[in-house]
């Protein structure tokens, strides 16, 4: 959640910082997008730390009541101070923190003096790192500071920024960022992209899901089912049983009251379809 941060001392009350210069934050589109892809994939790096404070195109101003003494990175990147919606870095009001990495985007309209006057900034105001990239030639330059002074990096291809922890590589067209675990950073169309596509893979598990379920729930509809049979045919079975053993006693019972009329044993057993043995055992009794 972002928040207005205001932290004033009161002898700088009185001071109004201007918050633009009515120049355009960027002078073309290629060098639009490179400003978006950097300013809001440190963004969402640092969108779990309340206290990375991540801005583009914003004015820095590091001398308490020095109205004049400012520029405004394409993208900065502050450690230390909160999350929040400032009309410019007046670093007087935010524990006189200086922003830490700075990124600049160059398009065909900068000039060697602008750019001489912004990297003479970023060195004397405390900037740890900082980086100029050129979209149209695809060339990155980086600094990194030692004591007070902001040395080149020598090694700039696969270079992981000592503060951000992201890496630098320079493909043979384009420059690609990569975050530390290893995803890259990218435009907002490529990113809802990656979203589509990672939803259509969360849509098509949880319909592989859903059929695998349905076809576990008919395969436990076919189990019941032939339990069920099972159980039935038991049941018959058992009824058949008790049906053949109630016959059967009937016939044992019937037995005595013949052999009591006279006739022999070997009739009745043929009479009621029993064997002579039965007969004579019932006959004993």
């Amino acid at each position: 959640m972002v928040r207005q941060v205001t932290e004033f001392d009161a002898a700088d009350d009185l001071v109004i910082y201007p918050e633009t210069d009515g120049e355009p934050m960027a002078q073309n589109t290629l060098q639009f997008i490179w400003i978006v892809i950097i300013k809001e994939g440190l963004e969402i790096l640092f969108a779990s730390n309340p206290d990375v404070f991540v801005a583009g195109d914003l004015f820095w101003y590091p001398i308490a009541g020095d109205i004049n003494t400012r520029y405004a990175p394409d993208a900065m990147v502050v450690f230390g101070r909160p999350k929040g919606h400032r009309g410019s870095y007046v670093q007087a009001h935010e524990g006189n923190i200086t922003p830490q990495v700075i990124f600049e985007i160059l398009s065909p309209g900068n000039r060697k003096k602008e750019m001489d006057d912004k990297f003479d900034f970023y060195q004397k105001y405390g900037a740890e790192e900082y980086y100029i990239y050129d979209p149209d030639k695809n060339i990155l330059k980086g600094w990194l500071r030692s004591n007070k002074t902001l040395k080149p990096i020598k090694n700039i291809n696969n270079w992981v920024s000592p503060r951000l922890q992201i890496k630098f590589v320079l493909a043979p067209t384009t420059l690609e960022i990569y975050r530390p675990d290893g995803r890259k950073f990218v435009t907002p169309v490529e990113l809802d992209e990656l979203y589509q596509l990672e939803q259509q893979r969360a849509d098509a598990e949880q319909q592989r899901a859903d059929a695998e379920q349905q076809r576990a729930d008919a395969e436990q509809q076919r189990a019941d089912a032939e339990q069920q049979r099972a159980d039935a045919e038991q049941q018959r079975a058992n009824s058949e049983r008790q049906r053949a053993n109630a016959e059967r006693q009937a016939r044992l019972n019937a037995a005595p009251q013949l052999l009591q009329t006279g006739m022999s044993v070997e009739q009745v057993a043929q009479i009621l379809s029993l064997t002579i043995q039965e007969v004579e055992t019932l006959n004993f009794h």
